[in-house]
Parts: structure tokens; sequence; C-alpha cells
């Protein structure tokens, strides 16, 4: 039987990774293993200075005192008796979509599995209510059918973002490529009860490309969006020009 490991970065106990484990349990042996606090924005961070503790919840999931990576990485090198054939990342609370899955520990805890040599898939839920994770979990094991059926190369995890609709109001799915935000707005500069000046991440910057064929338009006009992302972030078109300028030095 296909085994699917199963993690996140809302934490063990966010809705998400609740609809995605179930859904995927009907079809597949699945392991749950998330963080045990919200750990978005962690991006690939490692656990390096303090040990990992893990709890077994009394509905099966593991939780771990680490990263959206630490996660992944211990599930599959000391939890797993037997490796994960897959491993899928999410349902996030909200997008990785353009420039967000820089940060994303969802799309890390994917990469995580590819690193490890797994194929991976991360799944967001994109709208404000966040309603539907049901209709993402559909997604999510349509998807997966997919890639066990059909695998993709081995320097690629799929990022997946679903529109908070009703399954039936779904209007396809589309192949598409990261659409890129505006610069970020400022910090927010505030006090602390006792005075001090303190400050919060501001708001991120407004899309700036959304065309046609980004995951942001997709998105946008009820498609599913699905982004082949690359782990290898070498430039290889650029290898010859460096060269040249190398030697200018």
């Amino acid at each position: 039987m296909i085994r699917i490991l199963v993690s996140n970065d809302d934490g063990v106990g966010a809705p998400g990774i609740a609809a995605l484990s179930e859904a995927l349990a009907q079809h597949y042996d699945v392991m749950t293993v998330g963080p045990d606090r919200n750990c978005s924005g962690a991006s690939n961070s490692l656990t390096l200075t303090n040990p990992l503790r893990i709890n077994k919840l009394g509905n099966g999931y593991v939780s771990v005192s680490g990263t959206p990576t630490d996660c992944v990485h211990l599930a599959i090198r000391e939890l797993y008796h037997d490796e994960p054939n897959i491993v899928v990342s999410g349902i996030n609370a909200g997008a990785n979509m353009g420039d967000d899955t820089l940060y994303s520990g969802t799309v890390a805890a994917a990469m995580e599995g590819r690193f490890l040599g797994l194929p991976a898939i991360a799944i967001s839920l994109v709208g404000k209510e966040l309603l539907h994770y049901d209709t993402a979990a559909k997604i999510a094991c349509k998807v997966v059918a997919g890639l066990i059926d059909k695998p993709i190369a081995n320097d690629q995890i799929l990022n997946v973002n679903v529109p908070d609709l009703p399954f039936e109001e779904i209007k396809g799915i589309k192949v598409t490529r990261l659409g890129a935000r505006h610069r970020a707005e400022g910090m927010v500069r505030t006090l602390d009860p006792a005075g001090r000046e303190i400050f919060w991440l501001g708001p991120p910057g407004e899309e700036q490309d959304a065309s046609e064929g980004t995951d942001f338009h997709a998105v946008a006009n009820g498609y599913v969006s699905v982004t082949p992302l690359t782990v290898d972030l070498t430039a290889y078109e650029q290898l010859s020009t460096m060269k040249q300028w190398i030697e200018q030095l």
C-alpha cells in the first residue's frame, strides 16, 4: 500500500492537516507529523541548538517541537519504519503563491521530502474565510493519484493552491508559473505595555505580476493552480555569462 507522510506549518492541531490526513487515509496508509505550534514563515529552517521532542497524540498524529522541515526530516529518518512513498504538506491556511513560496513552511516541508528523495506536494487553501478545506483535500487526492501514476522530475515538487470554493464551483486545474508581488510594505512600529518600542512585520506587497499564466491569475478566476517548483536554485542560463564576468575581475 502507498505510504504518505503528511505535515504542515500551521501546527499539528490545524484544521487543514486534519482534512488532508482524513481524505488521504481513505486511499493510502497515512502518517501525520506536524509542528507543535504555528510555524508559518519558517521556510527551510532546521532546529540546530535544541533537541527535538515528540508527542504522540490521541488521534494518532505526532507533534514535534520543531519546524516543518524538522518534522519531515525526523519522520522519514526516525519515525517511519518503512519509508513513505510521498510527502504531502498542508492544507495551508492561506495562499502560497508568487514570492510567498520562498518563506513558506508548507513549501519547505515538501522540499525536505524531495531533498530526501521522495516525490512531494505542497497544498494551500486561498481565501479570506477558509471554509472549504474539503475542496482542497479532494484536489490533493487527485494530484497525489496523478503523481503516483506519472511521477515528475526528481528535482521538482508541486505547489498547489486551491480557491476557497465549494468543489463543484472549481472551474478546473491550470498549470502555472509563480507570479510576483510589489515590494513589501514597511514594518509596523508600536510600543509594548512597558512602553518599549517593538516592531511587527507589515502587510505583503500587492500583486505585481498577476497576469494570465500565473498562480495569482488562476486562483483569482476560480481555478486550482499547480506550479512545478525546482529545488535546484542554480541559474543555469547565467553560467557562461558569469564565467566571463569572473574572468574580468
